[in-house]
């Protein structure tokens, strides 16, 4: 009975525990893929995940594979720009503001460099690029100053281009609401209300404000916004106005910056009295094409002076263009605006140039490298042969005496057999290989000391052209001022002071050709500037 108890105890209660533990093992075995041993940083997988509009957050958390070490801590290494958030723990957040992309260039990228490190003191890093794509907004109204209107004339309104504006600088046109328009009024595309009221209407006004409204749209997106002005009556006449956007008499631009101007005409007589717009510059460098025609009341300036244009050593150059327009009875309005075009540096040259730099530094120190481990691999030969000369001399003692004759005897080593007299008397003789390091003509210790200095040069050019490699593979990084400075230390670390004695041959080329991918291959964190 008591047997019987023992095998139910075994079998309710330590049978289940080894079952508890072999299903535990599966999961934990299924919770950790198999991976290669290189460590590595683990993207998110959804397609597209770094693409995103603009004033939308991006919300991720970076992982790591890989490695001897578990407690991985994580960083941006460049490209971090305000606004972003990266903690150690590999958690990135980031909303992309909406000027961070315009109309004219829709989508705007940004490379992020990410590194992960553990407690062996293994690193990794990975570049990541985020799209980000232009999100229109829609235009904003504010408040309108009213319109005073005149009995027996053809009153005109302009709705005020810098309160009724787009916040992306989209060109809009105004839309009217055609119920609450009163009768004969007319608004146009470019914000112009005319209107010639009758006596009982302008008698109306004089009693109760007329409320106009209207739609506001941008294009070419064609986002809808609602406003509204007041109309009271009033004997004042308006006078003919150019008005242009942004406002101000001085246009101060850098080179290969995008000038943009928007002109609003109006004429109290109507849109079809306007005979001609057009300006007049004192420079002849600009295009009479700069000015765009969107409608008869709607002007466009688009220009972009070229790096060239401010002649070095000017910083810069000023001059006058004044935009005219004429009505068919020849009456015109004129403004005149200061343009000041800045001299500025071609980053994109710029950039190009630094890239080189870079490039270059890393090729020699690829080209030193491969030069060191030719080097090394002849001493550690000229080492080997050393030591087996050293191993196979051999000295032989022999006390004869008096020789009636000359006797051969056969002497057989391990790799070399040699015939010797032997002769009468006490004869030493050294047999064997006879490669001793004298007889190669150089020390032991000159070899090794010249071993031990190429292998701990290749092993600190290695390690310093890896934190080069990283800390400047974005363009971003290369601009700051200490890349010169680390640049130039990193070269003169190739400038080995044991050349002579090391016999490095000045002529050396190397055989493997420096491309990016051997670049790549020696250097992981170098980044080859695309096209």
């Amino acid at each position: 009975m008591t047997e019987k108890r023992l095998l139910l105890f075994a079998f309710f209660i330590i049978i289940p525990i080894f079952i508890f533990r072999a299903q535990a093992q599966d999961q934990q075995g299924a919770a950790t893929p198999t991976s290669d041993s290189t460590m590595r940083i683990i993207l998110p997988e959804q397609p597209g995940w770094n693409e995103l509009p603009e004033n939308k957050k991006i919300d991720f958390t970076l992982r790591t594979a890989g490695g001897s070490s578990q407690t991985v801590k994580f960083a941006i290494a460049s490209g971090k720009i305000e606004g972003m958030s990266f903690d150690s723990t590999g958690h990135f957040a980031w909303t992309p503001g909406y000027d961070f992309a315009d109309r004219l260039q829709t989508n705007r990228s940004i490379q992020v460099l990410f590194e992960a490190k553990n407690e062996k003191n293994e690193s990794v890093s990975k570049m990541v690029e985020f799209k980000v794509s232009h999100v229109n907004r829609p235009p904003v109204v504010g408040e309108l100053k009213p319109f005073y209107l005149q009995y027996n004339a053809q009153n005109s309104y302009q709705i005020d281009q810098n309160i009724v504006k787009d916040e992306d600088n989209d060109p809009i046109v105004f839309i009217p609401v055609t119920d609450a328009l009163p009768e004969g009024a007319k608004l146009s595309a470019q914000g112009e209300l005319t209107w010639k009221p009758s006596l009982t209407q302008f008698n109306q006004l004089k009693n109760k404000p007329l409320y106009i409204e209207f739609f506001v749209e941008d294009q070419p997106a064609k986002s809808r916004t609602k406003g509204k002005f007041k109309i009271e009556a009033t004997s004042q006449d308006l006078a003919p106005q150019l008005s242009v956007v942004p406002k101000g008499n001085v246009v101060r631009y850098p080179e290969n910056a995008t000038v943009n101007l928007k002109f609003y005409l109006i004429d109290p007589n109507g849109d079809d009295d306007i005979a001609s717009f057009g300006f007049v510059s004192d420079n002849p460098a600009i295009p009479k094409a700069a000015l765009v025609k969107h409608t008869v009341n709607n002007y466009e300036f688009i220009w972009s002076p070229g790096y060239e244009f401010v002649k070095d050593p000017q910083d810069s150059v000023s001059f006058n263009v004044s935009f005219y327009v004429l009505d068919k009875t020849q009456k015109r309005d004129e403004m005149k605006l200061k343009f000041t075009i800045l001299n500025a540096v071609n980053e994109g040259e710029k950039d190009r140039q630094l890239y080189l730099q870079y490039r270059t530094g890393l090729v020699r120190a690829f080209d030193l490298l491969e030069q060191l481990k030719e080097k090394e691999s002849d001493l550690k030969h000229d080492y080997q042969r050393a030591r087996k000369g050293k191993k196979g001399r051999s000295v032989m003692n022999a006390s004869l005496g008096a020789v009636s004759g000359i006797a051969p005897v056969a002497i057989q080593e391990a790799k070399t057999a040699k015939l010797v007299s032997t002769i009468g008397g006490t004869s030493v003789m050294t047999v064997g290989t006879l490669e001793a390091t004298e007889v190669i003509g150089k020390s032991m210790k000159d070899l090794v000391e010249r071993l031990n200095y190429v292998m701990d040069k290749k092993a600190e050019l290695q390690m310093r052209g890896d934190i080069f490699a990283r800390k400047y593979a974005l363009p971003s990084s290369r601009r700051r001022s200490e890349f010169i400075k680390d640049l130039e230390e990193f070269i003169a670390l190739m400038n080995l002071k044991g050349l002579v004695a090391l016999e490095l041959n000045a002529g050396w080329e190397n055989k493997a050709k420096a491309t990016d991918a051997q670049l790549k291959k020696t250097f992981k964190d170098y980044n080859p500037e695309e096209g």
